[in-house]
């Protein structure tokens, strides 16, 4: 029976694969690449559904979703989408109970993948795009999980409330008092997103700009993708932190709303996807697993959904600003592991919702 772990347990944060990699021990080494055959999709069809619990915004988990009932009919994909906090939570406890619902999870913390490894969640799969086209950075050693994602933590600003050249720059111009009662920003005991920001800003601003933001009459929402939302409504004007992909793709719908990349750096978040080992659906885990490290579903997930890739293959979306020309902020999962529950009760003393 898996144990249900206190975030003392678990190396927090969505830090760089390899860096959390380097944090468990090496069990067994990774098995050989897994090509998709005829027979993996005649048993995935008997089996008749894969269920995936991830902290991808819903709209592109569906589409996900969709896309591979497209090309494997008979397949259905049931999607449980929450905060990757909420998604770990719910499969400690299920697990706890002796229930196996989860075949595929995705999560913006790669800390739960380091813990459900170690639990002996997971099982060994290494599809063959992973095998080919992936950096060793971005793919457990030992071939449980792989980085299917990356996004970034932006500030953004609403265009119809806020002029260009009047936006702020930097995480500090939000400590400017004209932005009092304008401000949203996400959770960090919410998010794995928020939880990676905020290290990292907490880290290389100090504790003393978020005392100075908290001040700021700031409205507190959840997820990472809730602050963009809130901007587009009209109901704030700048948000602090929040899912790059969200506003890429609410620009792309003729929303009113605008990243900022921040001059002290930007935080980034990698977000890892593992087959279970009681895969209540096995082949249709693994076949599901397959489709989401292939050129077609990772093109997806950036012109549709305003993710970034790490399969080499996959072309950026024009108009989105590369990641080598933005700053970023340093990543540093063993800090975030010594800090995780002081950060998550110090924010929350001083954002009380």
């Amino acid at each position: 029976m898996a144990r249900i772990l206190d975030r003392r347990d678990v190396l927090k944060g969505a830090g760089a694969l390899a860096a959390a990699v380097a944090a468990t021990p090496l069990h067994a080494q990774a098995p050989p690449a897994s090509a998709v055959t005829e027979e993996l999709i005649q048993a995935a069809k008997k089996e008749g559904k894969v269920v995936y619990y991830t902290s991808i915004d819903l709209p592109m988990a569906q589409r996900i979703g969709k896309a591979f009932e497209a090309k494997y009919p008979g397949i259905s994909v049931r999607v449980e989408r929450s905060g990757a906090e909420r998604v770990f939570q719910r499969i400690g406890q299920e697990y706890s109970s002796k229930i196996h619902a989860v075949d595929v999870v995705n999560s913006s913390d790669a800390a739960h993948m380091i813990v459900w490894k170690r639990d002996g969640l997971l099982a060994p799969y290494v599809p063959e795009d992973v095998a080919k086209h992936y950096a060793a950075e971005h793919r457990d050693a030992d071939g449980t999980f792989a980085s299917f994602r990356a996004t970034l933590s932006v500030m953004a600003y609403n265009t119809n409330l806020v002029k260009a050249e009047e936006a702020p720059k930097s995480f500090a111009d939000l400590l400017d008092p004209k932005w009092a009662g304008k401000i949203v920003k996400a959770h960090p005991s919410y998010s794995g997103t928020i939880m990676t920001a905020t290290f990292q800003i907490s880290r290389d601003l100090g504790w003393e700009y978020f005392e100075k933001l908290a001040k700021q009459r700031i409205m507190q929402v959840q997820s990472a993708t809730d602050p963009p939302k809130k901007l587009g409504l009209g109901e704030r004007a700048v948000m602090a932190d929040g899912s790059e992909y969200i506003v890429f793709q609410m620009m792309e719908q003729g929303q009113p709303i605008a990243p900022i990349y921040a001059s002290e750096g930007t935080p980034l978040v990698i977000g890892p996807n593992a087959v279970f080992k009681a895969a209540p659906n096995p082949n249709a885990a693994r076949l599901f697993q397959s489709f989401c490290f292939s050129l077609e579903c990772q093109q997806l997930i950036v012109d549709f959904g305003g993710l970034r890739s790490l399969h080499p293959q996959v072309k950026e979306k024009a108009g989105h600003k590369p990641l080598k020309d933005i700053k970023l902020m340093k990543e540093d999962p063993a800090g975030v592991e010594k800090q995780g529950d002081e950060i998550k009760k110090r924010y929350t003393q001083l954002f009380k919702v």
